[in-house]
Formats: C-alpha cells, sequence, structure tokens
C-alpha cells in the first residue's frame, strides 16, 4: 500500500531561527543575476523574502513568489514594500514577461519540474536570465537513504537532479544553459539537535501516518544510527550537493517553422 504523502507545512519561526543558512548561502548566487536597475525580476520560492530584499536593494523591481501562504504572510510583514504572492513554480504565470528568474533552495519543492522550466521560460523575454540554485544528484545522501530505508522511498517529496538531466529540461523548453554546477556544500545544522530539527522542518513527508512516540522514536534512532557520518566536532553537518544554473531563453527559431 502506499501511503498518501502530507503537503509540507512550513514554521516560519522556526525556518527563520534554526534553518537561517538557506538564504544565507544563498546571497552568494545572486551575483550571477547581475542586477541593473530597473529590471524586473521574479523571487520564485521567495520563502520568507530575505532574498527578494536583497534583490530590490540592487535597483531591481522583484516580485516574490512562494507555494506557501505562511512564508508569503511572513515575507510580506517584514518587506511590505515588496509585492509577494502565493503560486505555483510548476503553474505560475505573468501579464508581461520579465528580465530575470531567480529561484533559490526551491526546485527541488516541483516534482513536476518540466512544467516549472516551461513556466519560467514563459515568463521571461527573449534574452531574459534564469539563475537557480537547488539539491542536485545525492544531495543529503545519507539521510534521504536512512529515511527511504525507514519509510519507504515512496514517501520522498524531493527532485534531486544531475546536471545532465536538468540541463536537457532546461534545452528542451527554449534555454541555452551558459552556466552548471553541482558542487558539495556540507552545512552545519544549528544545535545538538541539529539533525532531528532538519528532520522535522524538511522531512515531514516521511513522517505522515506516525504517531508523536513514534516519530520520536524514528528521531532517536536517525541521530544513533548517523551520528558517526554526520556529527563532526560536536555539530551535526549534513551532505549538501547543489546544482547552481545559469540559462538564457533564446529567440525562436524562425527556420525551423513550416
Amino acid at each position: 500500500m502506499v501511503v498518501p504523502k502530507i503537503a509540507q507545512a512550513w514554521d516560519t519561526e522556526q525556518y527563520q531561527s534554526k534553518h537561517s543558512y538557506v538564504w544565507e548561502f544563498g546571497s552568494q548566487l545572486i551575483d550571477l543575476l547581475a542586477i541593473k536597475p530597473g529590471e524586473t525580476v521574479i523571487d520564485l520560492g521567495c520563502g520568507t523574502g530575505e532574498l527578494t530584499k536583497k534583490i530590490q536593494d540592487l535597483g531591481a523591481n522583484i516580485i516574490g513568489i512562494d507555494s506557501d501562504a505562511q512564508m508569503v504572510s511572513k515575507a510580506t510583514s517584514q518587506f511590505p514594500q515588496i509585492k509577494f504572492k502565493v503560486d505555483d513554480a510548476s503553474s505560475f504565470s505573468v501579464k508581461k514577461p520579465v528580465d530575470k528568474v531567480f529561484s533559490n533552495a526551491a526546485l527541488h519543492w516541483v516534482p513536476q519540474a518540466e512544467e516549472a522550466v516551461k513556466r519560467i521560460s514563459e515568463a521571461l523575454k527573449v534574452g531574459g536570465v534564469f539563475v537557480a540554485e537547488f539539491g542536485g544528484k545525492d544531495n543529503v545522501a545519507s539521510i534521504v537513504e536512512y529515511l527511504e530505508n525507514m519509510r519507504g522511498k515512496e514517501q520522498n517529496p524531493w527532485f534531486f537532479p544531475s546536471i545532465s538531466e536538468y540541463a536537457s529540461l532546461l534545452e528542451s523548453n527554449g534555454f541555452e544553459l551558459e552556466f552548471a554546477s553541482l558542487y558539495k556544500r556540507p552545512t552545519a545544522l544549528k544545535g545538538k539537535e541539529g539533525l532531528r530539527n532538519w528532520i522535522l522542518m524538511f522531512g515531514q513527508s516521511f513522517l505522515v501516518g506516525m504517531s508523536s512516540d513514534q516519530i520520536e522514536q524514528l528521531l532517536r534512532r536517525a541521530e544513533k544510527d548517523l551520528r558517526a557520518s554526520l556529527y563532526k566536532n560536536n555539530q551535526w553537518i549534513a551532505d549538501y550537493r547543489r546544482i547552481r544554473v545559469l540559462a538564457v531563453k533564446k529567440p525562436i527559431d524562425s527556420s525551423s517553422k513550416k
């Protein structure tokens, strides 16, 4: 029997206090956008809006989009001068094409990856730039393998592609890939309870149908079984691997039309 997945629920206070590295690492990605004042940019999967604000500060007209209403509410309360809206990466649309689309740590939550790429392409002007970073092949492999063994592969909510897999999606949907990198990014999880907090925040799909006692047992066992590989110098270190891409929307080749 396939156990139904639960929708990911985001606790914005926990997200900001225990997992701020999500946007702190993403700050480095903004340089690839090479913002020119006055450009219109979409921050796709904006979360609580910290990077959206950084992009606005560079002179962009920015729109933050996230599928989670709590994230959007928090972003709006923090940065009321920015337009945020609830929408999904695989189905969003814009009234007028924009100059650039930015996405940090969001697209691995979108299993409808090709639909998302199509929407991003449709949202961009010809010559528009798409810059993104998200979980790549074997991202947090130790944690994923452990949870899959404990709860089943069908509970896995993530899309962690290889470079070639994602490049193919981009190139078949009107993009020219200018830069791609898959790199290791060992990530310190805050506090001695870093691993359990990570699972409770990001691994909710694996916990569906479990009682609070059963969840506690799983967390304790995970801490015991993964300690040798992921606990170093009195700190949990998650084995992150990230894909970073920069792609440009190509003009339509009129010669290919019949």
